[in-house]
């Protein structure tokens, strides 16, 4: 190994305590509304600032209410089946697309890559977009959530790099064996690029459980709603329909704070649950993606 100079490590210092900085920075946050969603009710409402520990007495209730809560069940439920059906399209439509930008003397590749790449820039804009959704008469449908934007010309660009990486090699021997582009994709390619899929899952994911743009513009059944819009009406609106349909009004009043932090958590959790499996997939398969000069 190469012994490091002076200036390497003052920089790895610094860069060091940046980092754990940076941390704290991103992580209070989430403290703050874990630590408010089982602190007692009334000391939460009269409390003003960070909450570094429990307020009073700890308590589950208000993630009793909202999992008592039929709009949040139905909200989950829904963002589950948008972010399941969402993911695995875009990463089928994704992975076809970057494959065939990847392959060695494609024709007009660099005018396919072209028009990729021009998408990221500029787009049709809101009201083509809606005029789009509706004229496919797919308005109040899941469809509304899981087309549009299912596929990303960044996650393309990432994928194709990784796929272009591949030892031609490896593709040449297989076509001399008789195999096609099919058989080239999903017995070579795909399994040697598992860490970049793992990548494009957890874009795509994430990218989907956050969304709640679309679901205001395209859905007026509230059947439909995902959990993040539901969620948006809670903390913003704070309606007695949107907390708890289910409770009293006197349950509302003492755990309406509460009931706001709980939410929060409830659509929080299964990401940061998710993430620690994927997280050694990610570096590698950024890495591995990554635009090179």
């Amino acid at each position: 190994m190469l012994k490091r100079t002076l200036g390497q490590k003052i920089f790895a210092v610094f860069n060091t305590i940046g980092l754990i900085l940076l941390s704290i920075i991103f992580l209070l946050p989430v403290w703050h509304v874990l630590i408010g969603s089982i602190s007692d009710p009334l000391m939460v409402t009269a409390h003003s600032g960070l909450l570094v520990k429990p307020l009073g007495e700890v308590t589950l209730g208000g993630y009793g209410l909202v999992l008592q809560n039929s709009n949040i069940v139905r909200a989950y439920l829904n963002t589950i089946i948008v972010v399941t059906a969402a993911t695995a399209l875009g990463l089928l439509l994704t992975t076809l697309a970057a494959y065939v930008m990847s392959v060695r003397g494609l024709y007009w590749k660099k005018p396919i890559n072209f028009i990729v790449t021009f998408t990221m820039i500029f787009n049709g804009g809101l009201i083509p977009t809606y005029m789009v959704v509706r004229n496919l008469k797919m308005l109040d449908t899941y469809w509304a959530l899981i087309i549009p934007g299912c596929c990303v010309a960044y996650n393309i660009i990432i994928m194709r790099t990784s796929f272009s990486e591949i030892p031609e090699a490896m593709l040449e021997a297989a076509t001399i064996d008789g195999a096609g582009h099919w058989r080239v994709l999903f017995q070579i390619v795909l399994p040697v690029s598992k860490a970049i899929i793992a990548v494009i899952v957890l874009f795509y994911a994430i990218q989907h459980w956050n969304a709640w743009f679309n679901a205001s513009i395209y859905l007026k059944d509230r059947s439909l709603f995902p959990l993040q819009l539901v969620l948006r009406e809670i903390v913003l609106n704070a309606s007695e329909n949107s907390i708890v349909a289910d409770a009293d009004a006197n349950t509302v009043d003492i755990y309406r704070p509460l009931i706001k932090y709980c939410s929060i958590m409830v659509s929080v959790i299964p990401m940061m649950v998710i993430y620690p499996f994927v997280q050694k997939y990610f570096v590698t398969g950024v890495m591995i993606g990554s635009v090179k000069g």
